[in-house]
């Protein structure tokens, strides 16, 4: 999601058009759910928000995450070279509480 993120902020997308772009971008099991989640004929369609939270519930189930917080909050350098360290302080920033 990061990825798709990055992608319709460097692009400077509109907002109406977040959706449309990235649900463009999914391959195969992605392109299935969305499928599956997608507005039909005649509903609304989604907004950025909205396709990230069904993102998330999707892709990063809550004990994904409170495993990946919990991960992040005993996180400590010990062998890691600096640079080890930071990328994976990094990554598992976003998981981490407010």
């Amino acid at each position: 999601m990061r990825r798709m993120e990055n992608l319709v902020e460097v692009m400077d997308c509109p907002e109406g058009f977040k959706v449309h772009l990235v649900t463009h971008q999914f391959e195969k099991e992605a392109k299935f759910w969305w499928g599956t989640v997608k507005p039909r004929a005649g509903e609304s369609g989604l907004t950025w928000e909205k396709l990230r939270t069904l993102m998330d519930a999707q892709y990063y189930p809550r004990d994904m995450k409170r495993a990946k917080e919990q991960e992040f909050l005993r996180l400590k350098q010990g062998q890691m070279s600096a640079t080890e360290y930071a990328t994976k302080f990094n990554k598992l920033s976003r998981f981490a509480p407010n």
